[in-house]
């Protein structure tokens, strides 16, 4: 929330500006600066830490009658991947760039056992950090591959390509209508109060099959579902709400308009499930309106 206000973003490059250039993070860091690295690691090596601290919030929150969980509203966000087209490659290419990584790996702490002299210790360990993350980063991309092959279809599968930068980013739509590197930021807030409840990333472009993870993420937190579950839709996937109907969670989410134009939206077709045609019913009531 800080970061929010402070009118930054939350990544460590972000935060590491901040503690050089906003007075609340000079004070904050003792008047010692912190690099983007460090935050980083941070993130990365205390990520449960994090994940508890957030839990216990809500849960003094709850306790104290500001979250009560009657109505929560969820919606995703793409942000932006630090990574750029350029860096997704083919399997071949990336092959070619970890043999490569490998070699300037050797390289370097051949160099380093041969002239110890030849460079500051500093420069030594910037350096040889720099080229093993890099093989770390390659290899990774290399990894994610089969996930990325078995989204396309059987022609296309030569054509996945990971990213060299940012192994788990994926090409979504953003908002703007354009196609970049980014992640699907999930976020759930308790309408009443406005408290975020649930966080999830994921590097799924579509919103479908998010509601169901992220209510269980909030039960396991809070010890309990939310009793309304509101979202766009671009959540609308009949196994999802049939997962959290079947909690005790009512989902209030938009009927998609049908091709017959003639056809009622809010009529049950022969084919829905009691879940899905009690959905259908309900977003057609004058009471689901004004709550949506």
């Amino acid at each position: 929330m800080a970061v929010r206000d402070a009118g930054g973003g939350g990544s460590a490059r972000e935060l590491a500006r901040l503690c050089r250039e906003h007075h609340a993070y000079q004070w904050l860091c003792g008047g010692v600066p912190s690099n983007y690295h460090t935050l980083a690691d941070f993130r990365v090596a205390h990520s449960a830490v994090l994940e508890r601290l957030l839990t216990a919030s809500v849960a003094t929150l709850m306790a104290a009658g500001v979250v009560e969980l009657k109505r929560v509203a969820q919606d995703g966000m793409r942000v932006r991947a630090s990574a750029g087209a350029a860096s997704f490659r083919r399997k071949p290419t990336l092959e070619q760039c970890l043999t490569e990584a490998e070699a300037q790996v050797a390289a370097l702490r051949a160099e380093i056992h041969a002239d110890p002299g030849a460079a500051t210790r500093r420069e030594q360990a910037a350096q040889e950090r720099a080229a093993r993350e890099r093989r770390e980063r390659v290899a990774a991309a290399l990894a994610q591959l089969p996930e990325v092959e078995a989204k396309k279809k059987a022609g296309d599968k030569a054509k996945a390509r990971a990213s060299t930068t940012d192994p788990e980013a994926r090409v979504m739509k953003m908002a703007d209508g354009g196609f970049r590197p980014a992640y699907n930021a999930q976020l759930a807030t308790d309408t009443a109060s406005q408290v975020i409840v649930g966080v999830a990333v994921t590097n799924q472009g579509t919103d479908q099959g998010q509601m169901g993870p992220m209510v269980e993420q909030i039960a396991e937190r809070c010890g309990k579902v939310p009793a309304e579950h509101l979202a766009d839709g671009g959540f609308v996937a009949k196994d999802d709400m049939e997962q959290v109907s079947a909690g005790g969670t009512t989902v209030y989410l938009p009927v998609p308009e049908p091709r017959d134009p003639n056809r009622d939206p809010h009529c049950p077709l022969p084919e829905d499930s009691p879940v899905i045609a009690a959905w259908r019913v309900r977003m057609g009531t004058d009471e689901a309106k004004a709550i949506y």
